[in-house]
């Protein structure tokens, strides 16, 4: 141990630092002896490197070399240099004064490279030897004093002091030693002749060679010398030159010529046959060449190569007959050829990058490496261009790959890098090497919707907690960064917060209705979406989810006139025997709650005396007479009007009308005072609506269950129920409120305008049809929807549109029987007339002076459809009564039949009697 302790006596010596980017290297030189043990220390390289011992073991610390044998390793917790496998400093350099081995040590985070060159000194473990045991010499009795016999040299791989200093030989009469210092500066031993020699004295000497080397201790080897006198050969072989110089290629095929060498003896005979060998050469040289004993000629036998060994040293000896001997030194310098590709040795690798690497990432470090020199070992390093990556060269042979643009995961999330290093021999060779390298995410995708805005149409009174809709949400990223949570954004709707209207599974993006939405109250709201992803930090999205209720059909009509809660005297309507045909009797006035189609209401009788005496308007609710009133002083007569809506399926009211047919009021005052109460009329209307709301009933369970079992098809003509047809409206799809202008007319007819002065100037506005026009050819103009044929032009209102005074609405006007047109299609105008009609009806029940002034409006400066001009919805204050009012309702009696007087006929009929 403390021979160990002695040997290593290392140093260390810090070369130039290189700075370049991100990559910092350092040289550090470090001298230890050969042999020592395994795990023997030869330095901290922590301490030399200027890190502390754990940085290391963090930093992932390791050392990375190019020979096959690893022989230093290092001690991650303390950072101490070990020798891994024993060092034999012959074995890796033969007779090389110098002998080094060189690694790299790589530290990353951030990456350092340092070039560590421990130099390797020789120590005295291994004797001289000599290539024979046994030197045999042959020597002529008539060799003069002064002879010099070679001998062989001993061989100690050792290098300096430890190799052969000194060569003795035992002590005799007729030999002594010495030493021939070669052009290599090696020494040889030579026999030198002191005396004469006499063969029949003695024909035999031998004598001990000693080789001895300078080590402490000095090692020793020895050989044994035969001199045998023989008979007088006077003339050695002899060589041209010393030393021959060879090149050859290396990988040149076995058995091809290296040199041929001629020695040449002046003696005849055996003296002159002269015999080639090697002599005095490693035994691995015996492999790679061979020596033809009688021409000279060494012949290559084994493989060589330039990276094994560079130069070979052969010594050949010529013997001639008579055992004399020449020897020459025979220098092979292998020339290189290209035959080694490159080498690459990833020696840092980052499989891994985030997607958001700035430009200049570093990811790997790479070595590339060729066995050649010169050119052959000159080598290039390349990649593909078209990838987002390039190669920056550091130094000693060392590469960055580094990013060289910006990377997106979701236009390419695995790249398999290709990189090729070719050499510049001829011909060329190249290598490559593949790293596949995977680009993680990052959040840079917001999430984004399927579409730009959300409109769901809710029909009103549906179950709590239905879901309504959903939502949904993409994410171009992955994992975490693409899971998308929900959520609606805080806002309130009228002072009521939208929780309470609304509510969102945060996972799938379904809406669910938090409560039963009533059209009547509540048409339509909106509320945003939030769309958030898991990523950190998370980004969001937004949508605008806008929830339009569509009214359903769950208000019955509503009958305002007559009042059923009015007194039952109220309920008389009274008739001059002067009506005629035509004779606006009274008008029922209906309203519905509901909106849109479900609010258009139709007008019937349900129950008449005689169905030939009065007729209804279906749409104005106006009750005219049919026919002549029969001859006789007073009738008393009870009608039952149904007002049913257009929803589906429909819902109605009646009401009960007595009318009174009379000269005057006052003659029929005492008889409806005595009107019972009941009687069998009332009973057989009971009966009848007993039946009627039976058949109703009947008619609507099996609307439903056709409705059911054909949902998805819309019945294009809605059911009828007895008597009352369903094809009074057409049928429209409804909207969202605020997707209808309330402003347009969105008609399935043309029409053309007449806009005149107010009513006290005997003028009205109407809207006049224009028959065969396509309804594809409407457009919306603002306020009007008009033909976008052009051979249709607006017709200018002539005189057969025109009121006169005579045909003012009122009771007693001529008013035609049969209407034409349609409602309006946007619920906003049909809730607009609502409000026109309720508001008429407040002024007639008031009994104002609406009776008597401004006649023919009633308040409706404008009418939205041909089935609302004036001729169509008279003036409601006309034909209402109010009870306990003795308020006469007319327009001035005399005007009512446009003639003048209003009992003039019935007069004459009395007259004519």
């Amino acid at each position: 141990m403390e021979r160990g302790r002695r040997a290593v006596d290392w140093q260390v010596t810090f070369f130039v630092l290189l700075f370049t980017n991100q990559h910092i290297s350092a040289q550090l030189h470090y001298s230890v002896a050969e042999e020592l043990k395994q795990g023997s220390a030869i330095g901290n390289i922590a301490q030399d490197l200027g890190l502390k011992a754990k940085e290391i073991s963090l930093r992932n610390f390791h050392i990375v070399s190019r020979s096959k044998m690893q022989y230093f390793s290092v001690n991650l917790e303390n950072g101490d240099l070990h020798i891994a496998e024993r060092i034999d400093r012959e074995l890796l350099c033969g007779i090389k004064e110098n002998c080094f081995i060189s690694f790299e040590a790589v530290i990353e985070n951030p990456l350092h490279l340092y070039t560590i060159k421990v130099d390797i000194q020789d120590v005295n473990d291994n004797p001289p030897s000599f290539s024979k045991n046994v030197f045999d010499i042959i020597i002529s009795e008539s060799a003069l004093p002064g002879v010099r016999l070679a001998l062989g040299n001993a061989q100690d791989p050792d290098i300096g002091t430890n190799s052969v200093q000194d060569y003795t030989i035992g002590e005799n009469d007729f030999f002594k030693l010495e030493e021939k210092i070669s052009t290599e500066g090696i020494k040889i031993p030579e026999l030198v002749l002191v005396k004469a020699l006499d063969r029949e004295t003695e024909s035999l000497y031998e004598l001990v060679l000693t080789a001895v080397d300078g080590g402490q201790p000095a090692k020793t080897g020895t050989a044994l010398i035969k001199i045998k006198v023989h008979d007088a050969n006077d003339n050695f072989p002899r060589f041209n030159r010393d030393t021959y110089k060879i090149n050859v290629n290396e990988n040149m095929p076995v058995g091809s010529l290296v040199l041929k060498l001629n020695a040449v003896d002046d003696d005849e005979g055996s003296y002159a046959e002269i015999t080639y060998s090697f002599c005095d050469i490693p035994q691995t040289l015996y492999d790679l060449f061979t020596i033809d004993p009688v021409n000279g000629t060494i012949i290559i036998k084994g493989a060589i190569d330039y990276e094994d060994s560079d130069r070979y040293e052969l010594t050949v000896e010529a013997k001639d007959g008579g055992g004399l001997a020449a020897h020459c030194k025979v220098l092979i310098q292998v020339m290189d050829i290209n035959d080694n590709a490159p080498e690459i040795i990833i020696t840092s690798l980052s499989n891994t990058i985030p997607e958001d690497s700035p430009s200049g990432t570093i990811i790997a470090l790479i070595n590339v490496h060729d066995l050649d020199s010169g050119e052959n070992g000159d080598v290039n390093c390349e990649i593909s261009e078209t990838l987002p990556f390039q190669l920056i060269y550091s130094s000693t042979n060392y590469y960055k790959l580094v990013t060289s643009t910006n990377i997106d995961r979701e236009k390419m999330h695995l790249y398999n890098i290709t990189i090729t290093a070719a050499d510049n021999g001829f011909p060329q060779l190249f290598t490559n090497k593949s790293i596949q390298l995977i680009i993680s995410d990052v959040n840079d995708n917001a999430p984004v919707f399927d579409k730009v805005n959300y409109v769901v149409y809710v029909p009103e009174n549906n179950p709590q907690g239905t879901s309504i809709h959903s939502v949904h949400a993409t994410d171009r990223d992955i994992n975490e960064n693409a899971k998308i949570i929900y959520s609606i954004l805080s806002n309130n709707i009228d002072g009521i917060p939208v929780s309470s209207y609304v509510s969102i599974n945060s996972i799938t993006g379904i809406i669910y209705a938090q409560r039963s939405f009533d059209y009547e109250q509540l048409r339509e709201f909106q509320f945003n979406v939030m769309a958030k992803d898991g990523g950190s930090p998370s980004l969001s999205s937004n949508i605008t989810v806008k929830i339009c209720i569509i009214d359903k059909n769950d208000n019955a009509p509503k009958i305002l006139y007559p009042s059923s809660d009015s007194e039952e005297s109220t309920l008389f309507e009274f008739i001059p025997h002067s009506a005629e045909k035509g004779y606006l009797v009274t008008k029922v006035i209906a309203v519905d709650a509901d909106s849109g189609h479900n609010a258009w209401l139709s007008y019937h009788l349900q129950q008449v005396p005689d169905p030939s005496l009065f007729i209804i308007g279906q749409h104005s609710g106006e009750i005219r007479i049919g026919k002549e009133l029969p001859d006789i002083e007073s009738l008393r007569l009870k009608i039952v009007v149904l007002v049913k809506d257009n929803g589906v399926p429909f819902l109605s009211s009646t009401v009960t009308l007595n009318l009174v047919v009379a000269e005057n009021f006052q003659q029929v005052v005492p008889e409806i005072k005595r009107q019972p109460k009941t009687s069998d009329t009332s009973s057989n209307v009971t009966f009848y609506l007993i039946v009627f709301i039976a058949v109703i009933s009947l008619l609507f369970v099996i609307t439903v269950l056709v409705i059911v079992i054909f949902k998805c098809r819309k019945t294009s003509t809605p059911t009828s129920l007895g008597t009352f047809g369903r094809n009074v409206y057409p049928q429209f799809t409804l909207g969202c409120p605020s997707e209808i202008s309330d402003t347009s007319l969105p008609f399935p007819f043309s029409y053309d305008v007449c806009v005149t002065l107010d009513s006290k100037q005997n003028e009205i506005a109407y809207l006049k049809p224009v028959q065969s026009v396509p309804t594809d050819n409407l457009i919306d103009t603002g306020d009007l929807a008009v033909a976008s044929d052009q051979n249709l032009q607006q017709v200018q209102p002539n005189s057969d549109w025109r009121f006169s005074q005579a045909q003012r609405p009122g009771p007693s006007g001529a008013q035609p029987t049969e209407e034409a047109g349609v409602w309006p299609n946007n619920q906003f105008e049909t809730e607009r007339l609502q409000a026109m009609i309720l508001a008429s009806a407040n002024e007639a029940a008031e009994g104002t002076s609406g009776l008597g002034g401004s006649t023919g409006t009633m308040g409706l400066s404008a009418r939205y459809g041909p089935q609302f001009t004036l001729q169509h919805v008279p003036d409601y204050r006309q034909n209402v009564y109010i009870p306990g009012s003795t308020l006469t309702p007319t327009n001035a009696a005399g005007k009512r039949d446009g003639k003048g007087g209003g009992n003039k006929k019935k007069s004459g009929k009395k007259d004519k009697k």
